[in-house]
């Protein structure tokens, strides 16, 4: 059997080819993918061969957010909607047996360019997984929706990392800068919580509109009203508690200059070396606090996806074929038009 694959070869080049697929073994479950969503770190593989020190350094197949349908194995009826969970930590070293998979010493992460050889991804028609690693979904969800668990289960976490430092999120003013999908889904998360009081600025009207329905309280253009941040940074700060999401070093300037003293920046995005105000993070006494992947969180992103407790279709901005990867990775590039682009693939095209 063959299945399509994209796979990235380096810098702008992107191919979608055919390979065989592989048997399953014990354990393990054939999928045929229903929907992929292109994430900030497949767009930085795809423009710049890489971020930071993670490099692409032998062609890789792209897409670690994605849903499918069970063809065969496992436990699960044939046809089953799932998402894939893509981290797989080894459970025996150092930082697994203490509790943290996430900072696993032997992390698989699909998708991934890290180790070498790279973990390969999940845009195909068909793949191969572990049953481990696939969460069902109820009747009624859509594969766009399901494939959103993975990004889902990031914001849920840094949204822990903050209620690990401030339990009580509900009478806190909070800021999340960047309205990309990832910000986007960190509101959704902070609103589930019960966080109220939430502004999210950006760039652009449309990622803003976005917010909005997603329930932002008040939203900020940076770009056409940077005026409107100022009141925020009166009196050493008025925000409590900020999400960025951006990794922008503007938009990291404007949060230290928001955040009240002895208030808490959680850093989501992320970027390569860049400039710091360090007298602000000393002056101020902030604390930031570093948020990464998740564990626990992908299951319960797929049971509050499962009932629609968080709905997260409005950032589903557009959904391309697998044969159009090129293009849905350059409309994913484009964020004045574009939110979550996903590609879809066999019965689902």
């Amino acid at each position: 059997m063959k299945t399509r694959v994209a796979r990235l070869y380096g810098a702008h080049d992107l191919r979608v080819e055919e390979q065989d697929v592989p048997t399953p073994g014990p354990g393990q479950v054939l999928l045929a993918m229903a929907a992929g969503g292109i994430c900030g770190s497949d767009l930085h593989y795809y423009h710049d061969g890489g971020f930071g020190p993670v490099r692409v350094r032998e062609p890789i197949i792209s897409g670690h957010e994605a849903s499918g349908r069970v063809v065969s194995g496992g436990d699960l009826p044939p046809g089953t909607l799932v998402a894939v969970s893509p981290s797989q930590p080894c459970g025996a070293c150092e930082y697994c047996a203490k509790g943290l998979p996430i900072h696993c010493l032997d992390m698989h992460f699909i998708g991934s360019a890290m180790r070498m050889p790279h973990e390969q991804g999940m845009f195909r028609d068909r793949f191969v997984v572990n049953a481990a690693q696939i969460h069902a979904f109820p009747e009624g969800v859509t594969a766009g929706e399901a494939a959103c668990s993975e990004p889902l289960a990031v914001c849920l976490h840094a949204v822990a990392q903050a209620q690990d430092l401030l339990p009580d999120l509900s009478a806190l003013r909070v800021m999340v800068t960047g309205a990309g999908p990832i910000g986007l889904l960190v509101l959704a998360a902070l609103r589930h919580a019960g966080a109220r009081d939430v502004i999210v600025t950006d760039l652009t009207d449309a990622a803003l509109e976005r917010a909005r329905q997603m329930g932002a309280g008040a939203t900020i253009n940076v770009a056409t009203d940077p005026a409107a941040l100022e009141p925020l940074s009166a009196e050493k700060g008025q925000i409590d508690l900020i999400f960025d999401c951006s990794a922008a070093a503007p938009a990291l300037r404007n949060a230290f200059a928001a955040i009240r003293p002895r208030g808490t920046i959680i850093q989501v995005g992320v970027t390569g070396d860049i400039t710091i105000p360090m007298n602000a993070l000393v002056g101020k006494e902030v604390t930031w606090r570093g948020s990464q992947r998740f564990h626990d969180e992908f299951p319960l992103a797929v049971d509050l996806i499962g009932s629609r407790a968080i709905d997260l279709r409005p950032i589903i901005s557009h959904s391309l074929p697998l044969e159009q990867a090129v293009q849905a990775f350059e409309l994913a590039s484009d964020r004045s038009i574009a939110c979550k682009v996903q590609l879809t693939f066999g019965d689902e095209q």
